[in-house]
């Protein structure tokens, strides 16, 4: 966690200390709160410009609650504040030179799809020969990504840190401030086609992870996304692996078998199994045993370790029901192509009813009707389902375009729960997927 002087900060943010801060400038600042409502004492307060609020109304507040000191935009000689230009970026660069101060390795995730899972695969494979620390929960973005590191203990061997984006440049922005030694890019999805318009560009704004990787570092993606492969500089500094069903990339993903207690594939000559669902995850886990190999751990430990990791949930977290079915929660977010992956999943596995629970994907702008259209096409190919239940506007383009007659669509959340709950038996397994926004997780909580 972040201890050290208001001089130091001072530096570390390009700030300047008014007057009263230039009294306690060799007070030990220790950890950074951007909510007053969580300010501790001897904390550093970062107030931030909103759309409603500005957090400097709360500076007093904050340093009367037990805040020592304040960033501040605003010139003030009430309090003691370090005047910077913009909290924002004054907070990226405290990140930047703190992490410095204890220099941990650094393994930066980012990708459409995938990243918490691979962070969390990652993660529990490291953590039994070093201390490792990673992004909680999603702070993966400008702000939440400088906190955790703000929040890392200076012991910590090796940190992982998950990048989120939401426009072009934040990947950049980020890996400025992590200057990773090992960055990988897990898939290229259709997650923000809305604002980037195609998955070439989306490929383009994931790919600026190594703007900053070390010299010495390893970057590690795969072939499968060609859209990827054909924008990769294989000419850099540092080395460059891939992984992937493909038999184009450096490593080799063959012979994948989807239970419903986990996927077991091999990784060259490998064999591994691991206890989540979905193909997928082999190419997740596969990121995470590569570079548990770079850090000199067998393969034996990395599937010792897998076979116990607990993932983030929602993320198809498994659960059986009284009756005996069992139901797959993947509603923690999705994209039409994590969709595709969860429902070959479902479609794979040998049981006698297969049940679809598809809520609308978000933030697809203009895409939204083709890519849900698509997405009914991908049913269409080997319909295998008992019932296909939809819910939201945007998911009836799903329903509508099934051509089989075992397709409903709900626009009330309440008769959706009724209707899976009448046709949930023995032998059924459930899938419930969609984005985040439509809070498919009250089915599983309905369920009797």
């Amino acid at each position: 966690m972040l201890n050290i002087t208001i001089e130091k900060l001072s530096k570390f943010t390009n700030g300047t200390m008014n007057q009263k801060a230039l009294e306690i400038k060799d007070t030990h600042v220790k950890g950074v709160s951007i909510d007053t409502r969580t300010i501790e004492e001897n904390n550093l307060f970062i107030p931030f410009v909103g759309e409603n609020v500005d957090g400097h109304k709360f500076i007093a507040y904050a340093l009367e609650s037990g805040a020592s000191i304040a960033l501040s935009e605003q010139e003030r000689d009430d309090v003691p504040v370090i005047l910077v230009d913009n909290t924002e970026r004054a907070l990226g660069l405290l990140a930047k030179n703190y992490l410095k101060t204890f220099n941990p390795k650094v393994i930066a995730v980012t990708g459409s799809n995938g990243k918490t899972t691979t962070k969390d695969m990652i993660e529990c494979i490291l953590q039994d020969k070093y201390k490792v620390e990673k992004t909680q929960g999603n702070l993966n973005n400008e702000l939440g990504m400088p906190l955790t590191i703000l929040a890392t203990d200076i012991e910590t061997e090796i940190l992982i840190l998950e990048m989120g984006m939401d426009s072009i440049g934040d990947i950049h922005y980020l890996s400025d401030i992590a200057n990773p030694d090992i960055a990988v890019i897990t898939s290229v999805g259709e997650s923000h086609l809305e604002k980037l318009g195609s998955r070439e560009k989306i490929a383009e704004v994931k790919y600026e992870i190594v703007d900053f990787l070390k010299d010495d570092g390893l970057f590690i993606y795969s072939k499968d996304y060609e859209m990827l492969e054909n924008i990769v500089d294989k000419d850099t500094p540092y080395t460059i692996k891939t992984v992937g069903e493909n038999e184009k990339n450096g490593v080799h993903i063959k012979n994948i078998l989807e239970r419903l207690e986990g996927t077991e594939f091999t990784l060259d000559t490998a064999n591994f199994k691991i206890p989540q669902l979905g193909r997928h995850n082999a190419l997740n886990a596969s990121y995470a045993i590569m570079i548990a190999r770079e850090f000199g751990i067998s393969d034996e430990t990395s599937e010792a370790a897998l076979l116990k990791l607990k993932v983030t949930g929602m993320r198809m977290e498994q659960k059986e029901l009284k009756n005996g079915a069992i139901l797959i929660n993947d509603a923690y977010n999705a994209s039409p192509s994590s969709m595709k992956n969860a429902i070959d999943t479902v479609r794979d596995l040998q049981y006698q009813n297969k049940v679809l629970v598809l809520g609308d994907i978000l933030e697809l702008g203009a895409y939204s009707d083709v890519l849900h259209y698509d997405i009914a096409t991908h049913i269409n190919q080997d319909n295998n389902f008992s019932h296909i239940f939809t819910f939201g506007e945007a998911a009836k383009n799903i329903s509508d375009n099934i051509k089989k007659a075992n397709s409903e669509h709900f626009t009330d959340i309440d008769t959706l729960i009724e209707r899976v709950n009448e046709v949930i038996e023995n032998r059924t397994v459930v899938l419930l997927k969609a984005s985040r926004g439509m809070k498919l997780e009250r089915v599983e909580e309905g369920i009797k």
